[in-house]
């Protein structure tokens, strides 16, 4: 009798090819596309309404030092807050209106009616410029406080 060799089919590999591999890293890359904006839409919406809540807090704390003292602070200094910074890394800005004369330094929506009469308060926003008009593009990203307080938000949304 002959001796009998088994016969073996060829053994496939159980790794990963390149193509395979290639293929991985191309559906995690698009997975990443589709997720970054929509991850740093949700940071930039969290930021905004930190800078709202820090806002209606500060306007709280300017009122009552009004109501204390008769007058509005000159500054945020006055009220304990003078390092207070927004969620993008800015100083808040605060303007008394009540002892300046004339609208200049106001605040002002499309029409230029000053947004309040007593005063501002606001965030320069993501891009931390700002100008005096709320429709000018820089200042569209603000968050601003409008109609004496009744409104604070993001400056697109009461331009609006």
């Amino acid at each position: 009798m002959y001796p009998t060799f088994a016969t073996t089919a060829p053994r496939r590999s159980t790794g990963l090819t390149v193509i395979e591999l290639l293929l991985v890293v191309a559906m995690i890359g698009v997975l990443a596309a589709l997720a970054l904006p929509k991850y740093q839409s949700y940071q930039e919406r969290i930021r905004q309404t930190h800078a709202i809540q820090d806002i209606t807090v500060l306007q709280a704390l300017i009122r009552d030092y009004q109501l204390n003292n008769g007058s509005y602070p000159a500054s945020l200094a006055e009220i304990g807050n003078s390092g207070l910074l927004d969620p993008w890394g800015q100083p808040y800005a605060y303007q008394e209106l009540m002892s300046v004369h004339g609208k200049g330094l106001a605040r002002k929506d499309r029409k230029l009616n000053p947004l309040n009469s007593d005063f501002d308060l606001y965030s320069r926003g993501k891009d931390g410029d700002s100008k005096t008009q709320l429709t000018n593009k820089v200042s569209l990203d603000d968050v601003v406080r409008a109609n004496d307080g009744a409104f604070v938000g993001l400056a697109a949304d009461y331009t609006r």
